[in-house]
């Protein structure tokens, strides 16, 4: 007989996994798919300063630990990439490439993809001197030059992170103001190889197995100029990846899944966490209470079923 899960989360960042801990400790039967590290986004970033009880903590130490008590718990990991999430009738099924799964209801906590900038040779030179991962790939240059795209708090964490591996670090940011945390901002103001390229924009990349050059255009006067680099990280933010979803599953002009303050989306027994949804803040902590109040509402919801059987 197939085994039905009463919930399959599908993500395993900190709301997944917030999620998977509250449903379990509910006696729930609960099932998370990851398909690459626990902790998702998280575990790259470099530093968190802003989650209680952490003076300060890796992403990848943080997400280690909530990783720790969903194994202490039991609770299922399956690292498998999620193909389709078919949602019609009382039981959902969850499609891996090997496997298939089923659950009685799904919460989705798929987090977001990055965005790229999309321009001609940006895929030519991935892992080449392009990467979207400072944390992961900074290392690589060691006592060379690199630029950044980006101007939000992570775009700047990773700045202040790299600028103490290479030689130099531009900030490149289309606006004339950057947008992250002004003490994040004022902590870079005062490292001397890190230099600050706003109202500029990426418009050309070059070079010939290796990216080489980053052509730079001004957003004022259209001015371009180039900037020798052995390496370009983006960090210009995330956008939902909800097409794994079968279903008439309603967003937002932005694509991100529409929730009441139940995390209940409108397919019936299908809830949304995390930076997947349309929320006003998408951090760590907000993530955390997501997943715990999904999890809630699924209890709920699932015996509101078995009454009305």
């Amino acid at each position: 007989m197939e085994k039905i899960y009463d919930i399959a989360i599908i993500g395993g960042g900190p709301s997944g996994m917030t999620a998977g801990i509250y449903a379990k400790r509910a006696g729930l039967d609960v099932i998370i798919f990851e398909k690459s590290t626990p902790g998702g986004a998280v575990a790259s970033t470099f530093e968190v300063a802003n989650f209680p009880s952490f003076l300060k903590v890796s992403g990848m130490e943080l997400a280690s630990k909530i990783f720790e008590q969903v194994s202490n718990l039991g609770i299922p990991f399956e690292f498998e990439e999620v193909n389709k999430i078919i949602t019609d009738g009382e039981i959902k099924t969850v499609e891996c490439f090997k496997k298939t799964f089923k659950a009685r209801a799904v919460i989705l906590a798929l987090g977001a993809s990055v965005k790229l900038l999309n321009i001609e040779n940006e895929r030519k030179f991935l892992g080449r001197g392009i990467s979207y991962c400072a944390t992961c790939d900074g290392n690589f240059f060691k006592e060379k030059t690199v630029a950044l795209v980006g101007g939000g708090n992570t775009a700047l964490e990773d700045v202040f992170y790299l600028s103490n591996i290479a030689k130099k670090v531009y900030l490149i940011h289309r606006r004339d103001e950057l947008r992250a945390d002004k003490i994040l901002v004022s902590r870079l103001e005062g490292k001397e190889n890190v230099e600050f390229v706003l109202n500029h924009t990426v418009t050309a990349l070059s070079g010939n197995e290796h990216l080489e050059k980053i052509e730079v255009s001004s957003r004022l006067s259209n001015e371009k100029k180039m900037l020798d680099v052995d390496g370009l990280f983006v960090c210009i933010g995330r956008g939902p990846d909800t097409d794994i979803v079968v279903g008439d599953l309603k967003r937002n002009e932005a694509g991100y899944i529409i929730t009441d303050e139940n995390m209940k989306t409108n397919l019936d027994g299908v809830f949304a966490v995390g930076d997947i949804r349309n929320t006003q803040l998408r951090q760590i902590i907000t993530a955390c209470a997501d997943g715990a109040i999904a999890s809630t509402k699924v209890f709920e919801y699932l015996k509101t079923k078995e009454k009305s059987k």
